[in-house]
């Protein structure tokens, strides 16, 4: 995968660069892929779901708010984005089990992390357009992150 500092250099204003400084969690610093999404607070049941589809290859963005207070993702959903072939996870939100996720090849950037487990009533939205960080995600719309940031086409 080409840099995300040299996709902008070479697209500029094409692209929307997310300010959020996220950290990377994921076995895989770099990843890209057509975008999927969901919407979620505190509830990871809808995110759970998705990620037992077929993947093919796309990043799912979670907007959780923004929250520390629970995590959204952790190993044990971290292995189902892996065996269904998602390319990564973006969660403006934490995950847990950081350590078992930095084995896995999957990319996964997230505000940081939380031992506290989310709720499972199945809350949330999948597949609309999220705005977080001044960035529009929306569904099919190609991302592109490594350890530079993450890169949206508009």
């Amino acid at each position: 995968m080409t840099s995300t500092a040299d996709l902008y250099d070479l697209h500029g204003d094409d692209l929307q660069s997310l300010p959020l400084q996220l950290r990377s969690f994921g076995g895989h610093a770099s990843f890209e892929g057509p975008i999927r999404t969901v919407r979620c607070f505190q509830d990871n049941a809808l995110l759970k779901s998705v990620l037992s589809s077929p993947g093919e290859g796309a990043v799912l963005v979670v907007d959780g708010d923004g929250s520390y207070g629970t995590a959204l993702m952790g190993d044990m959903i971290a292995q189902l984005a892996v065996d269904n072939g998602w390319a990564g996870v973006v969660i403006n939100g934490c995950v847990r089990d950081s350590v078992a996720l930095g084995t896995m090849p999957l990319g996964v950037k997230a505000l940081g992390t939380n031992p506290r487990k989310s709720g499972k009533q199945g809350t949330g939205e999948a597949d609309v357009t999220l705005e977080f960080g001044g960035v529009s995600f929306r569904p099919g719309a190609r991302l592109y992150a490594d350890a530079d940031g993450v890169l949206v086409e508009r």
